[in-house]
C-alpha cells in the first residue's frame, strides 16, 4: 500500500492524464462528426450489431487475414491489453487498500458456510494472477515479435510506397516510424514494469506457482533490494499508462477502440453495391449548379462520416495494398496510403489548437478544411486506377471502405468538375445516345441471336426465365458466344425463357463506377420501368456487372427481382437432370469475376459445373474472394490504364500460365463474364500462349452437353464459331455511329454487310519512347482480304472485307494541367475496349478491292496527357469521307469542356 504523499500524488496526476484523454476523445469525435450524414442506416439492428462487433473483436478473426502468424502475434497484444484494464485497476487498488493479489493466506479456520466461498475466492485470484503472469510474458513476446519485424525486416514490401503514390508529408517525414516506435516503447515499459514488480513481490515474500514467469524473474533480486525494485514495478507500471492516457488519441493505436465501433456501424450491403446519391433528374442546369455541391467528395468534409472513422479504425497495415491490383502493377494507388493520408491531414487540423488549451480546432468547430482530397490524399490519376474490384475492402480487418472513398471522388469529378478520362467521352455518349457503352445502334441489339429460336417478351409476354442479355453479349463478338451457348443450353433444358429485345438497355454499371451518377440514373430508371412492366419471375444474366446492378443497385430507385448469374441457373439444370454433359480430358483453371465473386460470393456454383466437365480442374493461387482483378472493372475496359509496369491483365494471366503449365492436352481458362474473357483474351501475355483457350462455363458446358449426344469435336467447333448470318431485310450488323464532337449530333450509317472489327492487341510498353507511327489516311480504302475461319469465329456476320491492325500507339506520360488537348479525336463511338480488348485474330494478307469503300475504320486515338480544368478549347474533327449522296455538314468546333450534361429523358 502507497504511503499517504504518493496517493495524493497518483490521484492528482491520475485526473490531470484522464482528462486531458478524455478531452482527446472528444475531440476526434468532432472530427467526425464533420463527415456528411450516410445515405445508408448504421444504427438499425442495434442487438445484431453489438454482438457481431464483440465477436469480431473478442475472436480477431479479421485480423488472422492473409497473415496468420502476424495476426497470432497481434492477438497477444491485443487480449494482453484487454486484460491490462483489470490488472491495472486491481495494482492501483493495492496501492490503496490492504490486499495483495499474489499472496492469500488465512490465520483464522472460516466457518462451513463461508468456506465455500473464500476456496472460490482463492480460485479467481489464483487464476487471475496466472492469465496476469502468462498474459504479460506474451505481450513482451508479441510487441518483440512485431518491432523486429518493422523495423529490422526493411525489406518487407508491405511497408513500402510506390513512388508514383501521392504522401501526406507527415507520413514522408516518418511520423508513422516515430509513432510506430514510442507506442512499442511504451508498451514494453510498461508491461516490463509490472513483471519486474511482480517479481521482485515474489523475491520478498517467497515462490508463487500459479506465476511461473514472475517466479523466474524473481532470481534476479535479493531480500535487501526487492522492495524498492517492488516499488519502482508499481510506478513504472501504473505511471506510464497514466501519462499514455494523454498521448494515446493521437496515435494510431486508437484503433484498438476504434475498430470495434467501425464493426458496430458496419455496411449491410454487399461490397459491390454503392451508396445511393439523391439527384433531381427533372432539374434544369441552373438549379443543378446550385445544388452541386450535394455530389461526391471534393474535401473531407464531402466524404459520410463513416469513411472518417476508416482513418482513425486503420491499423496501416497496408494489407488493402498488398491486394490492390493497381499497386501490384505499378499504379499511383494505394488504397492504405488513401487511409494514412486521411488520418495524418485530420490530425494537422486538429493541431491549430494545442490539447492543453481545451478548445476546438477550426476545422472541428465547421470552419471548411483548407485542401481538396486531390492534394493530400490520392492524385487524380490514382482515383482513376481504380477497378472497384473490392479486394481492399474484403481484406481490411477493420472493414474500411477505401473503394467508396474513390467513387466519391469520381462524382465529383466527374459531375461537378467535368475532369476525367477523355476515352471515357466515347462511352458516356455511347450509353446516352445508343444506350450501350459502345455506342452501337440500338437497333442492332437482337443481332447476336440471329439463326436460334429466341423469343422477346413481346412474343412470350409469361416467361419462366428473363435472360438478361447485356451489352457485351450483344455488341462483343466473344461475348456472343456465351449468349448464343447459354440459349442454346435453355433450348436442350426445354426452358421457357425469353428476352427484353430492343427494349433492354445498359444498366448503366459502367456510368455508376466511372461516377456518372446523372447517367446511370437515366439507364437504370428506363429498365426498372420496363422490368417493372414485364414482372418478370426470374432474371438470369451472364454478365456479373448486369447481375449486380438489376440484383442489388436497382433495389435502391424501386427494382426489386431475383437474379441469378447464368452459372447458378446452369448448375440447377445440370443438377436436375435437365442438362446431362460428359467430361473431357482437358484441364480447366477457373479465374473468379469479381463482381461474381467477391462481390457477390458466388464461388461454388462455376466450380460444381467445372468438376463436371473435367476430373483435372487445378485452382489459380488467388482464388475465390482473394482472386485478383482482371482489370476491366471500374470503368477501366472503356479507357486506357494509368501508368505503371504492367497491366492488370497481364499479370492475372500469367497466374494462369503457370497454373496451367504442369499439364499436358488441351488447356482451358475458364471465366464467368464477358469482361473477364475480353481482357484476359486481348491481353498481351495471351500472344505468347496460343495453347491456353479462354472460354466462358456455358461453352465448355454446352460441349460437354453436345459430348453426351455423340456429336463429334469438329462438329461443336464448327457450331460455336459458325459467324451469325444477317437475314435478308437487314444485311448489316454493325452501325458506325460518328461522334464529331460534344456539341454534334450523332449520324448513323448503315455498312452493308460489314462487321466491327477486331484489331490486334499490341503488348505494352509502359513508358518506352516507341518511333512515331504514321496515322492511316481517313480518305484511304479499307483493302478487302478472304477471312481466315479464326477471323470469321469473331465476326458478326460473315464478311468478305477486314482492316489490317493498327499499331498501338505510344503510350505518353501523365501530366495534367499543362499541355492543350490535342484536338485529334476519335471518330467512331467504340472506345478503346472495342479496339484493343477483343481478341485478336491472325493478321491477314490485305488485298485491294474493286471499290473503295468511303467508310473506313478510323486509327485508334493516341492517349493524350489528361489535363483537368485547364484543357483548351477542342476543335471538331474532320468527319469521314462520304460518297456524294450522303454528304453532311462538319459540326462545330466544341468549347472547352466544363461540366458535362447529359440530355434529360424525353
Amino acid at each position: 500500500m502507497l504511503p499517504f504523499p504518493q496517493k495524493i500524488a497518483f490521484l492528482l496526476f491520475a485526473t490531470a492524464t484522464l482528462t486531458l484523454g478524455l478531452w482527446g476523445f472528444y475531440r476526434i469525435y468532432l472530427r467526425i462528426r464533420r463527415g456528411t450524414a450516410d445515405p445508408e442506416p448504421r444504427f438499425n439492428h442495434l442487438p445484431r450489431r453489438f454482438i457481431y462487433a464483440l465477436i469480431t473483436t473478442l475472436t480477431q478473426q479479421r485480423t488472422f487475414k492473409k497473415r496468420p502468424t502476424i495476426g497470432l502475434f497481434h492477438s497477444f497484444i491485443f487480449y494482453g491489453f484487454v486484460f491490462y484494464g483489470l490488472v491495472n485497476l486491481v495494482d492501483a487498488a493495492e496501492g490503496f487498500l490492504p490486499i495483495s493479489s499474489g499472496q492469500i493466506s488465512f490465520s483464522f479456520s472460516p466457518p462451513a458456510l463461508n468456506q465455500a466461498f473464500l476456496y472460490t475466492l482463492i480460485t479467481v485470484l489464483t487464476t487471475y494472477s496466472f492469465l496476469a503472469d502468462v498474459l504479460s510474458f506474451l505481450v513482451l513476446l508479441g510487441v518483440v515479435a512485431l518491432v523486429i519485424r518493422r523495423f529490422a525486416l526493411p525489406s518487407r514490401a508491405d511497408f513500402r510506397f510506390n513512388l508514383r503514390t501521392l504522401l501526406h508529408k507527415d507520413v514522408q517525414q516518418e511520423k508513422i516510424t516515430r509513432d510506430s516506435l514510442i507506442v512499442s516503447a511504451f508498451i514494453l515499459f510498461h508491461v516490463g514494469s509490472r513483471a519486474i514488480g511482480a517479481g521482485a513481490r515474489i523475491a520478498a515474500e517467497g515462490p508463487s506457482y500459479h506465476e511461473p514467469f514472475a517466479t523466474l524473474l524473481s532470481n534476479l533480486f535479493t531480500p535487501a533490494n526487492a522492495e524498492a525494485f517492488r516499488i519502482f514495478g508499481y510506478w513504472g507500471a501504473l505511471g506510464s499508462v497514466l501519462a499514455f492516457l494523454a498521448y494515446f488519441p493521437y496515435t494510431k493505436h486508437i484503433h484498438i477502440f476504434m475498430a470495434p465501433a467501425k464493426y458496430f456501424v458496419e455496411r449491410e450491403p454487399a461490397s459491390g453495391v454503392l451508396p445511393p446519391v439523391a439527384l433531381n433528374l427533372e432539374a434544369d442546369s441552373e438549379a443543378e449548379e446550385a445544388n452541386a455541391k450535394t455530389i461526391g467528395a471534393a474535401k473531407l468534409e464531402d466524404l459520410a462520416w463513416p469513411r472518417l472513422l476508416d482513418a482513425y479504425a486503420c491499423i496501416q497495415c497496408n494489407r488493402c495494398q498488398d491486394v490492390c491490383p493497381a499497386t501490384a502493377t505499378g499504379k499511383s494507388l494505394s488504397p492504405a496510403a488513401l487511409e494514412i493520408n486521411k488520418r495524418m491531414e485530420l490530425n494537422d487540423l486538429a493541431a491549430a489548437q494545442s490539447p492543453f488549451s481545451f478548445t476546438a480546432a477550426p476545422f472541428e468547430k465547421d470552419a471548411p478544411s483548407p485542401h481538396p482530397l486531390l492534394k493530400f490524399a490520392l492524385t487524380p490519376e490514382a482515383a482513376w486506377a481504380c477497378t472497384t474490384c473490392g479486394a481492399c475492402m474484403e481484406v481490411c480487418p477493420t472493414q474500411n471502405e477505401q473503394m467508396l472513398d474513390i467513387i466519391d471522388i469520381r462524382r465529383n469529378q466527374v459531375m461537378i468538375e467535368g475532369e476525367f478520362p477523355s476515352q471515357l467521352q466515347s462511352a458516356f455518349r455511347g450509353m446516352e445516345r445508343a444506350q450501350n457503352p459502345w455506342g452501337i445502334n440500338h437497333e442492332q441489339r437482337l443481332a447476336w441471336a440471329d439463326g436460334l429460336n429466341v423469343k422477346t417478351t413481346d412474343e412470350n409476354p409469361n416467361p419462366d426465365v428473363l435472360y438478361w442479355v447485356g451489352c457485351a453479349a450483344s455488341y462483343d463478338p466473344q461475348a456472343q458466344k456465351t449468349a448464343r451457348a447459354f440459349v442454346e443450353l435453355l433450348t436442350h433444358a426445354e426452358v421457357n425463357f425469353a428476352v427484353l429485345g430492343k427494349k433492354e438497355c445498359c444498366t448503366g454499371d459502367s456510368a455508376r463506377r466511372a461516377g456518372n451518377e446523372y447517367l446511370y440514373r437515366q439507364l437504370a430508371d428506363k429498365n426498372v420501368s420496363t422490368l417493372n412492366t414485364v414482372h418478370p419471375k426470374l432474371i438470369v444474366a451472364s454478365c456479373p456487372h448486369c447481375m449486380n446492378s438489376i440484383g442489388h443497385e436497382y433495389k435502391q430507385i424501386g427494382g426489386d427481382y431475383k437474379v441469378l448469374h447464368h452459372t447458378e441457373y446452369l448448375e440447377t439444370l445440370v443438377a436436375n437432370k435437365q442438362l446431362t454433359p460428359t467430361p473431357s480430358q482437358a484441364t480447366i483453371t477457373y479465374h473468379d469475376p469479381c463482381y461474381l465473386g467477391r462481390h457477390n460470393s458466388v464461388y461454388e456454383a462455376p466450380r460444381n459445373l467445372l468438376n463436371i466437365l473435367s476430373n483435372n480442374t487445378p485452382e489459380l493461387p488467388r482464388n475465390k474472394e482473394n482472386s485478383f482483378c482482371c482489370g476491366a472493372g471500374g470503368a477501366q475496359f472503356w479507357k486506357e490504364e494509368e501508368e505503371g509496369n504492367e497491366r492488370i491483365s497481364d499479370n492475372r494471366f500469367r497466374e494462369a500460365q503457370q497454373t496451367l503449365a504442369p499439364s499436358a492436352g488441351e488447356k482451358v481458362l475458364a471465366v464467368g463474364c464477358p469482361f473477364c474473357k475480353s481482357m484476359l483474351g486481348s491481353t498481351p501475355s495471351k500472344a505468347d500462349s496460343e495453347d491456353i483457350v479462354i472460354k466462358d462455363v456455358a461453352e465448355l458446358l454446352l460441349e460437354g452437353v453436345r459430348r453426351s449426344k455423340g456429336l463429334t469435336a469438329a462438329s461443336q467447333k464448327s457450331e460455336l464459331s459458325t459467324p451469325i448470318s444477317q437475314p435478308a431485310p437487314e444485311p448489316a450488323v454493325a452501325t458506325l455511329t460518328v461522334t464529331p464532337s460534344l456539341g454534334a449530333e450523332i449520324l448513323p450509317v448503315e455498312l452493308p454487310q460489314t462487321a466491327a472489327p477486331s484489331a490486334e492487341r499490341k503488348k505494352w510498353q509502359p513508358k518506352s519512347a516507341t518511333a512515331n507511327r504514321p496515322v492511316e489516311n481517313p480518305n484511304d480504302p479499307i483493302p478487302s482480304v478472304s477471312q481466315s475461319p479464326a477471323t470469321q469465329a469473331t465476326s458478326l456476320s460473315p464478311v468478305t472485307e477486314t482492316t489490317q491492325p493498327t499499331p498501338t500507339p505510344e503510350r505518353k506520360k501523365w501530366q495534367p494541367k499543362t499541355t492543350p488537348t490535342s484536338p485529334e479525336q476519335r471518330t467512331t463511338p467504340a472506345p478503346a475496349a472495342t479496339i484493343e480488348h477483343l481478341a485478336a485474330a491472325p493478321e491477314p494478307t490485305p488485298t485491294p478491292t474493286s471499290t473503295p469503300n468511303p467508310f473506313p475504320t478510323p486509327t485508334p486515338p493516341e492517349r493524350k496527357k489528361w489535363q483537368p480544368k485547364s484543357a483548351a478549347p477542342v476543335p471538331a474533327p474532320q468527319t469521314p469521307s462520304r460518297s456524294p449522296e450522303e454528304s453532311a455538314a462538319p459540326a462545330d468546333p466544341a468549347p472547352a469542356r466544363k461540366k458535362w450534361i447529359p440530355k434529360k429523358p424525353s
